[in-house]
């Protein structure tokens, strides 16, 4: 977490959520290329995560955009809007979590595979450790 942000929350929350959209949407990448042999219905999910995922980013770097340009004038508006983007994207990433959980626990191409779940469960873990700083940065305001 940069915290070089000072007292410009909106930015802290969106740079971290800009972030890990990103991460989020290249693990599924990640997850299709390690197990060629996924199942389909899987192999589909992912890829419709990972359009969702990109979209979730695109949206939040118009929002880093407009907080930038307010220059410190930020409405209460906006900064609603924020708050609930924010939300969002840490919704967004337990479903993702749970979704990478099914398919560490129904894919038969994953069960035996020491290697995938290793992966897997780094991928939970970072996803984990957004949602971790997005409450933080949400609970403080």
């Amino acid at each position: 977490m940069q915290y070089y942000y000072g007292n410009q929350w909106p930015l802290r929350v969106l740079d971290e959520s800009e972030f890990w959209k990103e991460q989020e949407a290249e693990h599924t990448v990640v997850i299709r290329e390690l197990l060629p042999n996924l199942e389909q219905d899987f192999v589909e999910s992912l890829k419709r995560w990972e359009d969702v995922l990109t979209t979730t980013k695109q949206h939040v770097t118009r929002f880093i955009e407009s907080v930038v340009r307010s220059k410190n004038q930020i409405s209460p508006q906006l900064s609603q809007q924020v708050l609930e983007l924010a939300s969002f994207c840490l919704q967004e990433s337990v479903a993702f979590i749970e979704f990478c959980r099914k398919i560490k626990s129904e894919s038969k191409v994953v069960v035996d595979n020491q290697m995938a779940k290793t992966v897997i469960n780094h991928i939970i873990d970072e996803s984990e450790y957004f949602i971790g700083i997005a409450q933080t940065i949400l609970y403080e305001h």
